[in-house]
């Protein structure tokens, strides 16, 4: 795959184009472990004691991965309300945890300083590491902040930006008062962001839209920036077992054209247009069903929506779909939608789903445009509206209907280029090559 791994140092951006064709030059065997043992840790705002999300998954698999590989891997993170112990061991990853005080934003960010200042000077001193690998900003201060790690190599993997993220979940206020601390809110994370970007020494991002994004908001150029696009579990990701059973299994319809959109419940997945698309189409499309996996703030709303729409015979709230469930979803439906509105870094479910045979109509949003852009246009909505989602599933909706065996060709072609291009295996290989190299 070209360009698997881009160190931006030997590569001109035009080499991104080509991410997913052939094989990188010189970097064949990334996925062969290095020569030599690393203490890695990673500092996180996230656990991987439970996978809820994008964030995690990263985590979960490179962590894991690092370690199967013979590493020394650690990681620091904020205790959550979840957890019942400050350490814990998970597929030979130690996972430590700090106390943080959540009563408000300021509490938040003194304890977290002190606490990850505190907890980093006991891990190191105890187990010496050899670099850093940071994911979020907040459980970073207290570790750059520390002299002990002033003269250790960092690298930043950036998945997406702090304060995007607190705008995407908070509609500014519209009262005067409350409006100020709103805006204080918003460029203390984009600051404390850009204050640890500013001390690592490289930057991993999934997509180049994620590297555009870090020039546009935080000034930093292609020179420090690597791209190592997401992976997929391939053994867990895969086409297995017989449609229609597992569809009975999950109490899914067997008579109807199925849709499945996995997503939280949250403003910038696009979710309302993509019930409005339904709305369009189900006179001219009346076996259409869409199961639609995930919780947050939106499901009362969305949930409001589809009564007033009249469509609670055409849509099923999962709420949140386990990880061992999440395989048998993919496996059971006809199409993946994926409506995103904003902030979409990669899509780890667009290669999962595509893994397990399943093709994704995406929004042409961010990293989604990248994967599916790259393997068919044709799968992209023209923009995010609901008239432009309801076009496109309408057209795929009748070729399958008109021809059943083009949905397997489709499949067949998902499962390929998924098995071609990514995997977690070169991901860490890329990342560990990094390790590698920085630590000398």
């Amino acid at each position: 795959m070209a360009a698997f791994f881009v160190s931006r140092r030997s590569c001109h951006c035009s080499t991104i184009c080509d991410l997913f064709d052939g094989e990188p030059k010189g970097i064949e065997n990334l996925a062969q472990q290095t020569s030599k043992r690393l203490h890695i840790l990673l500092v996180s705002d996230v656990s991987i004691s439970d996978v809820i999300g994008g964030a995690e998954r990263v985590l979960f698999e490179q962590s894991t991965r690092l370690a199967q590989r013979g590493h020394d891997v650690h990681i620091l993170t904020r205790k959550l309300p979840g957890h019942r112990q400050n350490e814990e061991s998970i597929q030979g990853v130690s996972e430590w945890r700090y106390d943080v005080d959540v009563k408000g934003s300021i509490s938040y960010i003194r304890s977290s300083r002190k606490n990850s200042r505190q907890l980093f000077e006991y891990l190191h001193g105890k187990y010496n590491f050899d670099c850093i690998n940071i994911h979020q900003p907040f459980s970073a201060i207290g570790v750059v902040q520390s002299p002990l790690s002033r003269k250790m190599k960092k690298i930043y993997t950036c998945l997406s930006f702090s304060f995007e993220e607190y705008i995407s979940r908070n509609v500014g206020p519209e009262n005067f008062l409350a409006r100020p601390l709103y805006l204080v809110n918003v460029y203390a994370r984009k600051w404390i962001e850009k204050w640890i970007l500013d001390k690592c020494d490289e930057i991993v991002v999934l997509s180049l839209f994620t590297q555009d994004k870090l020039w546009n908001a935080h000034n930093v150029t292609s020179e420090k920036i690597s791209i190592i696009p997401g992976g997929v579990d391939l053994k867990r990701f895969r086409p297995f077992g017989d449609k229609m059973e597992i569809r009975q299994r999950l109490n899914i319809p067997q008579d109807r054209v199925v849709l499945l959109t996995v997503r939280n419940l949250v403003q910038r997945m696009g979710l309302e247009n993509l019930v409005h698309s339904l709305r369009i189409i189900i006179d001219k499309a009346p076996d259409l069903f869409l199961v639609l996996g995930g919780s947050g703030p939106l499901k009362d709303s969305l949930a409001a929506l589809m009564r007033q729409m009249g469509l609670e015979s055409h849509i099923r709230f999962t709420g949140f779909i386990s990880e061992d469930e999440l395989p048998d979803y993919y496996r059971m439906a006809d199409f993946f939608v994926l409506p995103t509105r904003e902030l979409e870094g990669f899509g780890l479910v667009t290669l999962e789903a595509m893994a397990s045979g399943l093709p994704v109509m995406g929004t042409p949003i961010g990293g989604t445009q990248e994967i599916l852009g790259k393997f068919d246009q044709h799968f992209l909505f023209k923009d995010s509206s609901a008239d432009a989602m309801a076009a496109l599933i309408f057209e795929s909706y009748q070729r399958i209907r008109e021809n059943p065996k083009i949905w397997e060709e489709m499949s067949l072609r998902c499962q390929k280029f998924v098995e071609r291009n990514y995997s977690w295996e070169k991901n860490v290989g890329a990342l560990e090559n990094i390790f590698d190299r920085i630590t000398g």
